[in-house]
């Protein structure tokens, strides 16, 4: 496959927040995320954190007041997807934190995927999954890639079987 950017990886994304102390208590404590480095240079206010090989950056809001409300939780909306371990762990952790979310399953070939959806303090859409147990088909050739955050294994399989 081509890359014409030369892209390496996804380096970290960016939200913004009403209260930047109330979102790095949740990508803190919630989804293990830890503080890193910000550069001193920014005028602004803010926080960066690294885990699972990605940063998030919290960015105050300039006017937090006019930032759109938390609403209903829709798994269609943007969001950011987290691999898990086990997903009756992190169910009965939200639970624990009284964090209200909706749950989902995905059935694709006998192969089943689970899903949590739910909202950071600034009604950020969070997914936490066990996406890796469906294949990475590419369109565009004979190559199933199946990849976990352990290793990357490629078969080959006939993708009008698969899809």
């Amino acid at each position: 496959m081509e890359n014409p950017l030369h892209l390496k990886s996804l380096n970290h994304i960016s939200v913004v927040c009403r209260s930047v102390d109330k979102s790095l208590d949740f990508y803190q404590n919630v989804l293990g995320f830890f503080p890193i480095r910000r550069p001193n240079s920014f005028d602004f206010d803010g926080a960066w954190l690294f885990n699972y090989g990605i940063g998030i950056h919290l960015l105050q809001s300039e006017d937090p007041e006019n930032m759109p409300k938390i609403c209903q939780i829709n798994p269609k909306d943007n969001h950011i997807s987290f691999q898990c371990e086990s997903m009756g762990a992190v169910e009965k952790k939200l639970k624990e934190m009284e964090i209200e979310y909706l749950k989902n399953r995905v059935e694709e070939g006998g192969i089943y995927v689970d899903q949590l959806f739910f909202h950071d303090p600034d009604g950020s859409m969070i997914e936490i999954c066990n996406c890796d147990n469906l294949p990475v088909v590419p369109l565009a050739r004979d190559t199933v890639r199946s990849c976990s955050s352990i290793s990357c294994s490629v078969q080959q399989q006939q993708i009008r079987q698969v899809v």
